[in-house]
């Protein structure tokens, strides 16, 4: 049997879905490389833990930002250690379809066919990952019937209102994960006058931050290393703080969701006030981020199961249905 993998190339996390196997890896999307030699010394979890805790010359990059290749040969790198950890080899190519941002340009849908080829696929295909989310969340894509999807990531955030096997109004913003963090970090300095690492402000969102009150808040300890004496120290985070800190970006994925539904012909919209918005990806936790979409739009939102897997699951059931289902692919290039 043909090796067929389905694969959420995203700016957090990379899946690979492997037809008739399902999920055979999740990992941060990040390598670690000898800034010296070159030598690739790390990926995924193992290479996570080593950012800003390496020496000079070592280095953790995550290729890819606001879901764009910003590093081309390192991303080709890192899709041909994913394809080495799913057993593909030069014996046994695979056909390989990968999941991209929907505002995605032709230059970066390029970039994404090359670096996959020369990493060793044998067919490459691309599905946008709204339509992939929605197929991962069981619905009713093929039906005459409106499914909207909010698909939160580490860099993207895109809103896709579905039917008949097509997108009718999308909206996509560069905002994401990423943006939450950087702006916990920004608070940190500015009020605080206290600096943290990339992995310390995830860690304080996680713990303490919401989009919206919720009945059950707690404050937070952290430790940071004072601007003005260098010296470590500890501050107490507030999560109404930490709600303020990041209100704008926030703020630009509930805009993304308001210009959709406007963007929504009225019979599709009726549809909504009845199946409700899907909320999936890693943003999709966002404590609260459910209640403030429904009281700002007056739509039920419903968060799914799995975030973080559902649009590789909605790939991977697009290989085990591959015939019935490629007219949900963006693009095709063999090799």
């Amino acid at each position: 049997m043909p090796l067929d993998l389905a694969i959420d190339l995203g700016t957090a996390n990379t899946l690979v879905y492997a037809r008739g196997r399902g999920i055979i890896l999740f990992e941060p999307t990040v390598i670690a490389l000898n800034s010296r030699t070159q030598d690739v010394l790390a990926m995924g979890n193992q290479a996570w833990h080593m950012i800003g805790r390496t020496p000079g010359h070592i280095v953790a990059v995550r290729p890819l930002r606001g879901g764009a290749i910003t590093d081309f040969e390192i991303t080709q790198r890192l899709i041909r250690l994913i394809f080495e950890r799913s057993g593909v080899n030069r014996l046994q190519r695979a056909r390989v379809l990968v999941c991209v941002p929907s505002g995605i340009t032709h230059v970066e849908q390029r970039a994404v066919l090359e670096a996959t080829r020369r990493a060793g696929a044998s067919q490459t295909y691309l599905i946008e990952q709204p339509m992939a989310a929605a197929i991962g969340a069981g619905l009713p894509i093929h039906e005459p019937l409106g499914s909207m999807v909010v698909d939160i990531g580490g860099g993207t955030s895109e809103v896709a209102v579905i039917s008949l096997g097509g997108i009718v109004a999308l909206r996509a913003v560069r905002v994401g994960g990423f943006d939450l963090d950087h702006a916990v970090q920004a608070h940190l300095r500015r009020v605080h006058n206290i600096a943290v690492g990339e992995r310390t402000a995830e860690e304080v969102k996680l713990a303490i931050g919401s989009a919206y009150p919720t009945p059950e808040e707690y404050k937070a300890e952290v430790r940071g290393r004072d601007l003005m004496s260098g010296m470590p120290r500890t501050v107490v985070l507030e999560p109404e703080e930490i709600r303020e800190a990041i209100a704008e970006p926030v703020q630009a994925v509930l805009h993304a969701v308001i210009q959709a539904l406007a963007e929504t012909p009225p019979e599709l919209a009726q549809d909504l006030l009845e199946v409700g918005i899907h909320l999936v990806g890693g943003g999709a936790m966002l404590r609260g981020l459910d209640r403030l979409i429904s009281r700002e739009t007056g739509v039920p939102v419903r968060p799914v199961e799995m975030p973080l897997e559902t649009v590789v699951l909605g790939a991977g059931r697009c290989l085990e249905s591959f015939d019935r289902l490629r007219d949900m692919f963006m693009d095709r290039t063999s090799r």
